[in-house]
């Protein structure tokens, strides 16, 4: 069983997030909302005129609905009777809505009189205005208590100010009394830096103390004042006690009113519920008894259609039998069509590599007959000049013999020419003597026909007179004809060839023309021909050439007028006018004789200029100028068109005459296809349905182009060309004609470029279409139509449907250029003289054992009377019927019978044939035998046949056990098995069942299937066993068996049902609940075998969803009875990670594959610049070749680029989901475990029943963040890492606005004391905007720091979080072990030492190198000898920290570098460097090494000492202060010096103290140091020493060692002093002895070294 959604009990409250919006409502509690906010709505729309009415009273409360409906009823009272009398005059209404009328009027008028009576006993009737009264005194009271309150939290809160003032006070006066202790004590020990401190720490303390004294004042005045404003507000209350009393009896008598109406309404509820139970039950009787007699008939019907069934069967079959063969036969024609298409196709590439090769064969020949020609000059030559003739001479004798005989031969081919035009104009006559005797002759004048009859004579006299050549020919075309002579073997053909296209074009043009007049040549009269020649245009003659001619006619005697004549027409006609090369085809010469008549008025001559430049590269012209030609006179000229290109020229020939220029047009024309039919318009007439009529069409192409055609009813033709494999005609439903004429075979095999620039084409015809129509086509659809062919096409009309029909098809060709030919065809089809009206009969949608009929009318246009017999198929005579079966249709009218259809549930299998159980659909064809007409009346009946079932997807719903508390959802699908919508309800519902949607009432679509929610709501611990009744709209009843158990939990939660607000992506929202351990006296439920005891301690545990952005606190837990524990929900919906690596990914492939684009188009680019660069440097490299090699290295790095981690692309990633991150809602369902009880054992686990699990619903909606974080790869942590103690760091931290609304940021307050602070404000951020936060870190103590900014927006609060760790440099040094204690040197030496500071930490770190002589706070000679003079010496370890400096001024000690930078790891020598001008045993100086943070590394005490002598003695015990006296050196004015006074004696002293512990005396042990100085200013570089009297020392039990030894210069020696106590020792006890040392070098000093032992038995 799944639990989808529980409720806790009406017990439990609602729960409101606070700040963070989250919503938290129980059921009970929305339901009360709910109602409230209807009974509001209802309220204010009542209210609104009635409070213009009431003048200074406030509006009534927004809960205070049902006051309208109080005074409405009250009203209606009265207005009740008229109501009555209204009614009583709707006599044409329906009695069971007049009888609930009434019924409802009377229960209205009781309920009205039970729920005012009350108010009658009270105060007769209670206005709206006492009612506004009552509830705005019920805000006033509320608001005054409101008040009142506030005012004592106020107080209580200035108490609290004041107790804490007033500890303060205290504390400050404690502090006072201490202080002033202290100054006393410091000033008796007359410690003035001590009283100082003190003493500023009293004033502030005083200052304070001050503060806090004023405080208290102002406190308490406050505090007077509330405590005055609480009892005025206590003596307003007291003087509204009785208006509050009054108010709440009001109250009281208002709930009173409230409920009396809400039982009238229950009681008006039910009654008219039980009438319309009533009606329902009548009308279902009455159906059951109509259902009952339809059965009865569609019984009858049913028979009658299962015997028409099998008719219909019958004659089904031979209908597919039929349809069967001809399928057959189609597909055998179309395989007899493909086998002689193969064979075609092969044929024609059998002939194309035929042509090809004999076409190689000539080339080759010709080139060899060339190469032999010049081979036999080469070899005609030489032999000449070998024999002593002129070779140029007899090679030039040679050429001029070829030259006459290929004129010769010429000559003859014209002559030859001449005949075939004869032949032309012979057969040319022969027509127009046909077409004369078809047509009238024109009326022609006796002029006309004499110039006819003239120019006719003449132009067959100039066809059969000879004319030989006049002139060598041109270079150029000697040049073209030698070349065409050796190309070609079969040159008699070609010219044979070229003779028949000249013979066409003469019998073509002159067969263009009417009559004689036309193809006649021109009148030698000048007149005549001016009005013959007004079209062309007018050529005007130069002044020389008018010259010429008038001088050339004054001597011949003509007039001048003749001469000074201006010409306004060409000088010279040209037979034809225009050179004409007309369906050339590209590599055959054309030749045209063009001739030039002077039709000018005197002698002119004629020269040939140029051509047009079009015509350059094609024509050639042979002219020789024929010199001056009279009037009348002609010369000719050979054009000679060798075409290059497939396409149309056009251009002139350009000559000049003494008139001036003149051209004759020239123009080329490539082969074109020019189809036309004989008829484009056919009509059938009319034709009875069932007759086939045919009309044949002859299409004829015109043109020598060869075309393929289609014929069909689309105007699209498709280009597609396929080869001979590809070309499937069946695919294309075509049939073409396999005949070819003996011309198109004969272009095909004589050109065989031409065949091949026309394959096979495929033509978009639709013949299922035409088939299906009552006009269609022949077998012959489409095929191939060659030059000057004809096809016949035949148009059938087979009438199936009556009526007319008008198509229009297109006979469509390949040849682009040539447009789609229209064929209209008109039919018109008269139907049979009985038919059916309706042929199809749509019962639309039917459901199972319903009735349903139809009308079925049949018309008759005969005038005689006709028998019907309606037919009914066997199968479906048990669910049709048609009434009568037989009868009479009257003439000229119409007969009707009834179609009766009940569909049984045994539909499917009686009718398989008819009816398809999967789709439901029923299509049954039907006759009516018409006697006397051969083809009976068809009609069909079709009918969607569907279920009325409604369908559970459960048979049993077992709820399981439910707390009583909480309620359990189950989902049940209803499902529609009808394809019709239906209604259904479920009815008498138990009351602890609540069914939605819609309350359990609704309508299902068609096939729909509704998930029905179950809600199950125990009201005590019992078992439950239903039944749920649903019923549909046609009465139907489906009944779902139920069961559950209701028990009471032990564990019970605040709140089952969590509402988050929208949460963004990175934000979170958190919600609170309670758990508590429901403790119940009676100890159990009835269900003692399920339910274990209530009192006793509970475990729980909270079980999350897997791959959930929620977390609990606390997860788990115990609860003793009565006990409650807060559990807090939080939901932070966060990306997953997968889906963030899928998004790197796909920008990783998308980044990849536009680098091998641009890899690809930069290869492609430098490959064609070397192919431009190298266009001839042998063979190279092939293109793929190259690009492979130079592919494959790029490859493998973009390889391992694939498959290297996508984590740079991770934050973009990131980014790219959250700007186009879509809203998502999900619902979670958390499980909480609640054990049974304690575990019986420590380590056993507890029982966990689940029963008791208790399930929490939370609905999270998830948003689009407005703010994104763009730096530091979009993560909201920013990590200050480790920042020195002192330091300030400062970063930035950037967020963007990818939200389509401008926002406001505010930010939470940071921790004042804190080392996080924020440095800049926030501001308003518009769509796209960033903001940069700039925030500080400046941590003051060695720890870790974290703190969370919380940047808040309407939608969204951003957590940024702040770490850092606050750490001190680890800078050690060397000081210790590399500088001495004392530095030794002589007077005005320099010593420089040495030691080392590591930087051991992480960061780099910035150090100064400080001197105690150079501060300004140390002065010299300060405190820290007042010190030493004050406390004497009795103190050995205080050193002053400044010493004896240099006279000069300068500091003793100098150090290198003072400050610099130390990187992690690396060292850095100091250098200190001693420089002592005057010999003193006191230079002291303080070194100190401190990071920029104030930090210190370390602290050196430096000494320095300056001897008289190189030799030392150091490691005694101080006798004096450690600094030189200010007074001068005392120096007596007569000294007397004794020799043993001249000899030096130092004093030294060295105390040795023993230790005694537990009985045992421990030696003391001492060590003194001699050293030497090594110095260039030292006579002598190493010295010796040696102790004196020995003896005496060691009886005293000292000893010493080494007594004698030598130290080199720059080293030193110890030397060990050790004391044993004797025997003889006394206790407390010093001995004394002194003993003198020898010191030699430069000089001899002697140290009188004084011993002091004694033993003590203190550890110091």
């Amino acid at each position: 069983m799944d639990f989808e959604e529980f409720e806790c009990s009406p017990e439990g409250g609602s729960l409101k997030s606070g700040l963070l919006d989250v919503l938290l409502r129980s059921f009970d509690e929305a339901e009360e909302e709910q109602e409230e906010e209807h009974v509001e709505e209802e309220a204010e729309e009542e209210q609104e005129p009635e409070a213009e009415h009431v003048h200074e009273e406030p509006a009534p409360l927004p809960d205070l609905d049902w006051l309208n409906e109080l005074s409405d009823e009250s009203n209606g009272e009265g207005e009740g009777k008229d109501k009555d009398k209204d009614k009583d005059k709707d006599k044409d209404k329906d009695e069971d809505k007049d009888e609930g009328k009434d019924e409802g009027k009377d229960e209205g008028k009781g309920a009205g009189d039970s729920a005012l009576a009350p108010e009658a006993d009270n105060s007769k009737q209670r206005s709206f205005a006492e009612i506004a009264r009552m509830f705005k005194l019920r805000r006033n009271l509320d608001q005054l208590d409101a008040l009142t309150r506030q005012k004592e939290h106020d107080m209580q809160k200035a108490s609290e100010k004041l107790k804490i003032c007033r500890y303060n006070i205290e504390s400050c006066m404690e502090q006072k009394n201490q202080l002033e202790w202290e100054i006393e004590h410091q000033k008796a020990k007359d410690n003035s830096v001590a009283v100082f401190r003190l003493g500023t720490q009293l004033e502030l303390l005083c200052q304070n103390l001050q503060n806090e004294v004023e405080l208290e004042g102002q406190i308490q005045a406050q505090l007077r004042q509330l405590e005055l404003e609480l009892n005025v507000m206590e003596v307003e209350r007291g003087h509204v006690s009785e208006l509050r009393q009054e108010v709440e009896e009001e109250e009281q008598l208002f709930e009173v009113l409230k409920a009396q109406k809400a039982v009238t309404r229950l009681e008006q509820e039910r009654k008219v519920s039980q009438n319309r139970q009533r009606r329902i039950k009548l009308f279902m009787d009455e159906q059951a008894a109509k259902l009952k007699e339809e059965e009865i008939e569609r019984q009858r019907k049913a028979e009658e259609f299962r015997a028409n069934r099998k008719i219909a069967a019958k004659y089904l079959r031979q209908s597919n039998k039929r349809l069967h063969q001809q399928v057959v036969e189609k597909e055998q024609q179309n395989r007899e069509f493909i086998e002689r298409r193969i064979q075609a196709v092969e044929s024609l590439k059998s002939n194309i590599a035929a042509n090809q090769e004999i076409l190689r064969d000539q080339q080759k020949r010709a080139k060899n007959k060339v190469l032999k020609k010049e081979h036999d000059e080469r070899q005609l030559k030489a032999s000449l000049e070998a024999q002593g003739f002129n070779s140029f001479k007899q090679m030039y004798l040679k050429r001029q013999q070829e030259e006459k005989k290929r004129k010769q031969q010429e000559f003859e081919k014209r002559q030859k020419s001449k005949r075939l035009e004869i032949v032309a104009k012979i057969l040319q006559e022969e027509q127009l003597l046909k077409k004369r005797s078809k047509v009238p002759p024109p009326s022609l004048s006796p002029h006309d026909k004499f110039l006819s009859l003239r120019e006719g004579r003449e132009v067959l006299l100039s066809y059969l007179e000879p004319h030989p050549p006049s002139g060598p020919p041109s270079p150029e075309l000697h040049k073209r004809e030698c070349i065409s002579e050796s190309s070609s073997t079969s040159s008699d053909s070609e010219s044979f060839e070229i003779e028949m296209e000249e013979m066409d074009e003469i019998v073509h043009k002159h067969t263009e023309y009417g009559t004689t007049s036309d193809f006649l040549a021109e009148p030698e009269f000048s007149g005549l021909w001016e009005q013959e020649c007004k079209t062309q245009k007018p050529v005007l003659s130069s002044p020389k050439s008018e010259v010429k001619e008038a001088e050339f006619s004054m001597e011949s005697g003509m007039l001048h007028a003749t001469a000074s004549k201006t010409l306004k027409r060409p000088p010279f006609s040209s037979n034809p006018e225009v050179a004409l090369f007309k369906d050339f085809e590209v590599g055959k010469r054309y030749k045209k004789k063009i001739v030039l008549t002077n039709i000018s008025y005197t002698i002119s001559i004629c020269r040939f200029v140029r051509i047009s430049a079009e015509l350059t590269d094609f024509i050639s012209v042979n002219f020789q100028p024929p010199g001056s030609l009279s009037t009348g006179m002609s010369c000719e000229m050979l054009v000679t068109f060798l075409p290059l290109i497939n396409e149309d020229l056009e251009g002139e020939c350009y000559f000049e005459s003494t008139f001036g220029p003149f051209s004759v047009p020239v123009r080329c024309t490539i082969k074109k296809c020019s189809p036309e039919v004989d008829c484009q318009s056919i009509d059938f007439g009319s034709h009875v349905v069932g007759q086939s009529v045919s009309r044949t069409i002859t299409l004829t192409n015109n043109g020598a182009l060869a075309s393929f055609f289609s014929m069909g009813t689309s105007m699209r033709l498709s280009p597609a060309r396929r080869t001979s494999e590809d070309f499937d005609p069946e695919s294309e439903n075509l049939t073409f004609s396999s005949r070819r004429s003996s011309y198109s075979l004969g272009l095909e095999e004589g050109h065989p470029m031409e065949s091949e620039i026309n394959p096979h084409l495929s033509f978009d015809v639709n013949l299922t279409f035409m088939d299906y129509c009552d006009i269609t086509l022949g077998n012959v659809r489409g095929g191939e139509i060659g030059p000057f062919q004809s096809v016949k096409l035949e148009i059938l009309f087979k009438p199936t449907i009556p009526g007319e029909t008008i198509m229009v098809f297109y006979i469509k060709f390949s040849d682009i250029n040539t447009k789609p030919i229209p064929i209209h065809v008109r039919g018109v089809a008269v139907s049979n003289p009985v038919w059916v009206i309706h042929p199809c009969i749509d019962l639309k949608i039917c459901t199972i054992d319903r009735f349903y009929q139809y009308t079925i009318v049949v018309q008759n246009r005969e005038n005689r009377a006709l028998k019907l017999t309606f037919d009914v198929c066997q199968k479906m005579r048990k669910h049709l019927e048609i009434i009568p079966k037989r009868g009479f249709i009257q003439a000229l009218s119409t007969s009707k019978a009834q179609l009766k259809f009940i569909p049984r549930q045994s539909l499917s299998k009686d009718a398989q044939d008819y009816f398809d159980s999967d789709t439901g659909v029923l299509e049954v064809p039907m006759t009516v035998q018409v006697a006397g007409q051969v083809l009976p009346a068809q009609y069909t009946i079709h009918a969607i046949v569907t279920s009325s079932d409604l369908q559970f997807d459960q048979t049993e719903v077992d709820f399981g056990h439910c707390s009583i508390c909480h309620f359990v959802r189950t989902t049940v699908c209803l499902t529609n098995m009808s394809i019709l919508p239906q209604d259904f309800g479920f009815v008498a519902v138990p009351e602890y069942i609540e069914v939605q949607p819609g309350d359990g009432f609704g309508t299902l679509l068609p096939q729909e299937t509704l998930e029905i929610d179950l809600i199950f709501t125990p009201k005590k611990p019992i078992e439950y066993n239903f039944q749920l009744l649903c019923k549909s709209g046609i009465g139907r009843d489906f009944v779902l068996p139920c069961q559950g158990v209701g028990f009471h939990p032990p564990l019970v939660l605040s709140h089952s049902l969590i509402q988050f607000r929208p949460t963004a992506v990175g934000d979170k929202s958190t919600a609170t609940i309670y758990l508590t351990n429901y403790q119940d006296k009676e100890a159990a439920t009835r269900l003692i075998k399920i339910v274990s005891a209530v009192e006793a301690p509970r475990l729980f545990c909270f079980s999350l969803p897997t791959d959930s952005d929620i977390s609990i606190t606390p997860s788990a837990g115990r609860l003793l009875p009565g006990e409650r524990c807060l559990v807090q929900v939080m939901f932070r919906p966060v990306l997953l990670e997968k889906m963030i690596m899928e998004e790197a990914l796909h920008l990783q492939s998308t980044k990849l594959i536009s680098e091998k684009e641009q890899d690809v188009s930069r290869l492609a680019e430098q490959e064609m610049k070397r192919d431009i660069a190298e266009p001839n440097r042998g063979r190279r490299t092939p293109g793929f070749a190259k690009r492979k090699e130079t592919i494959s290295p790029s490859s493998k790095p973009a390889d391992r680029a694939s498959l290297s981690p996508v984590f740079d692309l991770y934050g973009k990633a990131r980014d790219s989901l959250l700007r186009s991150f879509t809203p998502v809602y999900k619902e979670y369902i958390v499980r909480c475990f609640v054990s049974d009880g304690d575990p019986p054992e420590p380590n056993v686990q507890p029982t966990w029943s689940p029963i008791n699990t208790l399930h929490l619903k939370l609905e999270c909606p998830t948003i689009k963040p407005p703010l994104l974080v763009t730096s530091g790869d979009g993560n909201n942590v920013l990590d200050f890492r480790n920042v020195y103690i002192g330091s300030r760091v400062v970063e930035r931290f950037t967020i963007q606005n990818i939200s389509e609304e401008p926002v406001e940021l505010t930010s939470s307050l940071l921790d004042i004391d804190g080392p996080f602070s924020l440095v800049n404000a926030m501001r308003g951020l518009n769509p796209g905007e960033k903001h940069t936060l700039v925030l500080a870190f400046h941590p003051t103590m060695k720890k870790k720091y974290s703190e969370i900014l919380h940047v808040r927006t309407p939608k969204m609060v951003l957590e940024i979080i702040l770490r850092g760790e606050g750490t001190l440099p680890f800078v050690s040094s060397s000081h210790s072990k590399d500088l001495p204690d004392v530095i030794y040197a002589l007077e005005k030496d320099t010593v420089s030492q040495h030691f080392k500071i590591t930087n051991r930490s992480a960061e780099t770190v910035d150090y100064r190198v400080m001197l105690a002589s150079h501060s300004l706070n140390s002065p010299q000679l300060g405190a820290d000898r007042v010190t030493l003079v004050l406390g004497g010496h009795r103190d050995t370890q205080i050193h002053p920290a400044v010493g004896t400096q240099n006279y000069s001024g300068l500091s003793v000690f100098s150090v290198q570098p003072l400050e610099g930078s130390l990187a992690p790891g690396k060292k850095q020598d100091i250098t200190v460097t001693f420089q002592p001008d005057h010999s003193s045993l006191c230079f002291t100086d303080r070194l100190t090494i401190e990071l920029l943070n104030k930090c210190k590394i370390c602290e050196i005490d430096l000494k320095g000492a300056v001897p008289s002598r190189n030799m030392y003695l150091c490691g005694e015990d101080p006798l004096t202060v450690p600094i030189d006296s200010l007074l001068p050196v005392f120096t007596p004015l007569h000294p007397q010096l004794t020799e043993v006074e001249e000899k030096l004696c130092v004093p030294l002293l060295v105390t040795l103290v023993a230790s005694y512990e537990a009985g045992v005396i421990r030696p003391a042990v001492r060590e003194l140091k001699v050293g030497c100085i090594s110095s260039p200013h030292a006579n002598k570089k190493s010295g010796e020493f040696h102790w004196d009297d020995l003896g005496a020392v060691q009886q005293q039990g000292f000893q010493l060692e080494p007594a004698k030894g030598i130290v080199e210069a720059g080293s030193s020696c110890s030397v060990t002093i050790t004391w044993t106590p004797q025997s003889t020792y006394k206790p407390f006890e010093v001995v004394r002895v002194s003993v003198p040392l020898t010191v030699k070098s430069d000089e001899i000093t002697t140290y009188k070294v004084t011993l002091m032992a004694f033993v003590s038995s203190t550890t110091d």
